[in-house]
């Protein structure tokens, strides 16, 4: 008999048997196929069908006990759905095997693909498990590898110093340590920062402070006094901004960064190491942040139109403290988001100044909002001051 090439079978007929006497494999066989014989017309004869290969090879298996035999069929089928369920109901019509009473209840009629489908899922899962953990990289390694690139794009060799693409457009300059402080700053939309270096302040540090506004940024350890020390006395700083306790700003997150600016100290309280007033050194600036006395800042009148002009056509957003100075460039698709961490004093957009900006401003307690114009269905019922190049 021939038999059905397993890759061709679509479905498994399962059947079970009862037999009121002992019978050996081949009779079930013999009865099945003699029963069947001219049942379903020629198209479907069981013999007919299993030499073409259409139907395989039929498998039984009987286990006698009290002169009675219990057993399984499995009949499978290369034939479509409805020739198929057409075979298994003529296999219940079997009622004898050799001279014993017999009955075929068919069980169920499986799709044999979908072991198939089953066998490709699990190696499909096996695949996409390997893939993701040999070729993709996790998400926070793919954020940190796009932004490193374009921190890596933004940071300038300003005469040989490391620095913010924006250190000559900037009114102000803040002054770091290393690149790596330059580059932790650019993550966080800081663009207006050089590094020094280390001690021996270059020239041109010294210089760039007598033209712009400068704050010292210093880390948190011995190392950073050592700097502040001779930065004040070789350029114009006017305010000095400090990592907390034990930390470097190459470590800082982005709302440590914020604060730490934010909480800058003028200048002109430290003279030499000393405050004016002698009650403080710079020694003990290093003790802990709560102990330190933060001034507050002087209300500086700023010219905000003058820092629109400074952004125009680059679709960006300055963010000024209290005293006017940047404390955050962005671009303006981002600067709703980084609001609520910044919480600026003043806020100067190369756009248009828009119902949900201003919603969101007065959450950030921002107090100036500066654009090109404003929308023609703004309701400002906060205390949120609007100034346009059109109206004030």
């Amino acid at each position: 008999m021939a038999k059905a090439p397993a890759d061709t079978i679509k479905y498994n007929i399962h059947a079970e048997i009862t037999i009121d006497g002992v019978v050996e494999k081949p009779d079930v066989v013999g009865a099945i196929f003699g029963q069947s014989e001219g049942l379903l017309g020629e198209e479907l004869e069981l013999r007919d069908l299993q030499k073409t290969g259409r139907i395989g090879r039929i498998e039984v298996d009987i286990k006698t006990k009290s002169g009675k035999s219990n057993g399984s069929v499995l009949v499978p089928s290369s034939l479509d759905m409805v020739e198929t369920s057409i075979i298994a109901a003529a296999i219940e019509t079997v009622d004898r095997v050799g001279p014993c009473n017999a009955r075929i209840r068919v069980l169920n009629v499986e799709d044999a693909r979908n072991s198939k489908r089953k066998m490709m899922a699990d190696r499909a899962k096996d695949i996409l498990k390997k893939l993701m953990r040999d070729e993709i990289p996790e998400s926070m390694e793919l954020v940190d590898e796009v932004r490193k690139s374009v921190q890596l794009s933004e940071i300038t060799a300003y005469k040989g110093l490391s620095a913010g693409p924006s250190i000559e457009d900037s009114e102000s300059i803040i002054i770091v340590e290393g690149r790596a402080d330059v580059l932790n700053l650019l993550k966080c939309g800081i663009k207006n920062a050089i590094a020094v270096g280390g001690t021996n302040i270059p020239r041109l540090v010294a210089d760039l402070s007598k033209s712009k506004t400068t704050i010292a940024f210093i880390d948190g350890d011995r190392g950073g006094e050592i700097i502040l020390k001779e930065l004040l006395q070789v350029a114009d700083i006017d305010f000095v901004a400090r990592a907390p306790q034990g930390k470097e700003v190459e470590d800082l997150g982005k709302k440590e960064i914020i604060m730490a600016l934010r909480k800058k100290i003028p200048s002109d309280q430290l003279k030499n190491g000393r405050r004016r007033d002698g009650t403080q050194n710079v020694e003990a600036y290093e003790g802990e942040e709560k102990n330190i006395p933060v001034p507050s800042e002087p209300r500086v009148q700023v010219d905000f139109l003058k820092e629109l002009q400074t952004i125009k056509g680059r679709l960006g957003a300055k963010l000024l403290d209290d005293a006017g100075l940047v404390v955050a460039e962005v671009e303006i698709k981002d600067l709703i988001n980084t609001l609520g961490n910044v919480k600026p004093s003043h806020v100067v957009l190369d756009g248009i100044i828009t119902q949900r900006l201003v919603d969101a401003a007065h959450k950030a307690e921002v107090k100036t909002l500066v654009g090109v114009n404003k929308a023609a269905d703004i309701k400002n019922t906060y205390d949120v001051r609007i100034v346009t190049e059109h109206r004030n």
